[in-house]
């Protein structure tokens, strides 16, 4: 059973800095993509940033310029570095892993989520 478990979370002034870290019980390598979604009271859970096997990247764009998604596939972690927050970044965060078992077919692993909370 593939685990993930982040950490780094917390409370933090607008306009301050946190990384969020998502270490996997495999090699990271065995996912297609790794990511980080966010959902916020009363909302739906979003993509915030994804990065491939490969290193390529995608941001929603509340985020871009502001966060960045990387790998350390030595360490089997995949990070999001988040710069400039505000408020409305407050949400629990969650890791998600997907693999690709086969022609169209798709494996999802999420972590148990993360509290970030952003104070004005």
């Amino acid at each position: 059973q593939v685990q993930l478990v982040e950490s780094g979370g917390g409370l933090v002034q607008a306009g301050g800095s946190l990384r969020l870290s998502c270490a996997a019980s495999e090699s990271i390598f065995s996912f297609n993509s790794m990511s980080w979604y966010r959902q916020a009271p009363g909302k739906q859970r979003d993509l915030v940033a994804s990065i491939t096997t490969g290193g390529s990247t995608n941001y929603a764009d509340s985020v871009k310029g502001r966060f960045t998604i990387s790998r350390d596939n030595a360490k089997n972690t995949v990070y999001l570095q988040m710069n400039s927050l505000k408020p409305e970044d407050t949400a629990v965060y969650y890791c998600n892993a997907a693999k690709l078992l086969g022609s169209f077919s798709w494996k999802y692993y999420w972590g148990q989520g993360i509290q970030v909370t952003v104070s004005s």
